[in-house]
């Protein structure tokens, strides 16, 4: 009797949300190929970290450096895989429900609780599916963590949120130091190369932050894969100039700078915070598991996503790392002890003046978008969850149709308009009151790196594949999680370090 009472409950409501389903999917136009996945990958991770790699092999030396590169480039790719399977439930590749972000794919994995679930896991598919701000899923922003499992996605919400907020700083810090350097370039070009030519980044991080205002109102993450392209194009133009770069300065020395300890330092100490530092910000550079699932669901299928997407990584992150190494040996290998902790902005090069000018404006080009790439995950989740909680209010749900003059159309929601504005003008403001670029982008990366690269995605694996405690591949991965755990520690000790000493001094 029970049994079939059960059956008899379930029957209508999981055919009408099948249909509701296939309707919500239906709306979604998924046109994403392998190379639309490489432009936004490249738009994600060749940022402003790679600026400064150079600066980071110099303080580990000619050994540790390109290995500390290769060894976060394994990781990441390693970390890419697990997650990519993490994007259709319960199959991998013919799973009817999708996780459209890292958070809801936490949630589905390991929000659940095997004795006390709080929602049918199809209706918590239904709502994540939806694809508009007035629908949605509540996730783990709307739900008490009352078993283990929901404190997990809960934790991963709020550090997802915090590295997403992190990284918009960092952008805007670079962006407004590369068109500060084209100031300055243009300076010691006219005047020599002694001249004065210092300048405040206040007004510029300002203007950096009207232009985010203005692009950050994009409806969704579909509506700026043109974005994306544009600004991998840009991050490959700098990145080629910062290596010709330092090729020639190294053939204009007539041998190679840098040994294999790094910069010497006046005590152990001073070289292990800079040592810790060194990886953050190389671990900054690479990891892009908060957009990963983000840019999976621009996908179109067949073939099935997570192929696609494990083919576009294997690309990108092969592509990277060779500029990462390139890039950062060169400018090591050009500068030595004096290697800068900027490589286009700190002045090693004055000449040719105009193509620092190019490249810098490449760099600020490039960041306008990666803004957007992290940004609109957050603006999502967040719109989603408020719109959720208070469904029937008009200032949230409500769109209006703006036309102005030479311009198509544009879909406008106050909700979106005021807590994006409010965003970018917060991030705009830390910026300008931390303005230290070696330094921020150190804690950012090791902030990010250990959570969101290795923990859950090792936790999401062990859940799905059922993996027992105590077997051999329990206890790899175990090892595994907690040995990045304590590099991480160690860079973020560091980087905080740094910039505490840089704000005070």
């Amino acid at each position: 009797m029970g049994v079939a009472s059960t059956d008899a409950e379930t029957d209508t409501p999981l055919l009408l949300q099948k249909e509701e389903e296939e309707s919500a999917e239906f709306s979604i136009n998924r046109t994403g190929n392998v190379w639309t996945a490489v432009a936004h990958i490249i738009t994600g991770v060749i940022g402003s970290g790679v600026l400064s790699l150079a600066w980071s092999v110099a303080q580990l030396g000619w050994i540790a450096g390109p290995l500390a590169m290769l060894f976060f480039a394994s990781i990441t790719l390693a970390s890419t895989f697990l997650l990519c399977n993490c994007y259709r439930t319960p199959d991998p590749e013919h799973g009817p429900d999708r996780n459209r972000s890292y958070l809801e794919a936490v949630d589905m994995s390991l929000a659940q609780s095997s004795e006390v679930p709080l929602v049918p896991p199809r209706v918590v598919s239904q709502q994540f599916v939806s694809p508009g701000p007035s629908q949605g899923s509540a996730g783990v922003l709307g739900l008490s963590p009352v078993s283990e499992g929901e404190k997990n996605a809960w934790v991963c919400g709020l550090i997802l949120q915090i590295s997403l907020f992190g990284i918009g700083i960092a952008y805007t810090i670079t962006a407004a130091i590369s068109m500060r350097a084209i100031q300055k370039s243009n300076c010691y070009h006219d005047e020599g190369h002694q001249a004065a030519c210092e300048y405040s980044d206040t007004h510029y991080m300002l203007i950096f932050g009207a232009v985010q205002i203005v692009l950050s109102q994009a409806p969704d993450f579909h509506n700026i894969q043109w974005l994306s392209i544009a600004a991998a194009i840009m991050s490959f133009a700098y990145s080629l100039t910062g290596f010709g770069l330092g090729v020639a300065k190294v053939i204009e020395n007539g041998y190679v700078k840098g040994s294999i300890s790094g910069i010497r330092t006046s005590s152990a100490v001073e070289k292990m915070w800079l040592v810790s530092q060194a990886l953050g910000d190389i671990a900054f550079a690479y990891p892009y598991s908060l957009v990963l699932i983000e840019i999976q669901d621009t996908l179109k299928s067949p073939p099935p996503e997570n192929q696609t997407m494990k083919k576009a990584s294997t690309i990108s992150i092969t592509v990277t790392t060779i500029f990462y190494l390139l890039c950062g040996g060169f400018g090591y290998a050009a500068f030595g002890d004096d290697t800068p902790g900027n490589l286009l902005t700190g002045f090693g090069f004055y000449e040719p003046y105009w193509l620092i000018d190019f490249a810098n404006a490449c760099i600020v080009a490039h960041l306008v978008g990666g803004y957007q790439v992290y940004s609109q995950p957050l603006f999502g989740n967040v719109e989603r969850w408020i719109s959720d909680k208070y469904p029937h209010i008009g200032f949230i749900n409500d769109e209006f149709s703006l036309k102005l003059p030479l311009t198509p159309p544009f879909r406008l929601n106050l909700l979106r308009l005021c807590f994006r504005t409010v965003y970018v003008v917060c991030t705009t403001a830390i910026a300008m009151i931390f303005p230290y670029f070696n330094q921020v982008i150190g804690v950012i990366g090791a902030i990010n790196f250990w959570p969101l690269t290795i923990y859950f995605p090792v936790e999401m694996y062990l859940k799905q594949r059922n993996v027992e405690s105590w077997t051999a591949k329990w206890a790899m991965l175990r090892i595994f999680t907690y040995g990045c755990l304590l590099v991480t520690v160690f860079a973020l000790v560091g980087s905080m370090e740094g910039l505490i000493s840089a704000k005070l001094s």
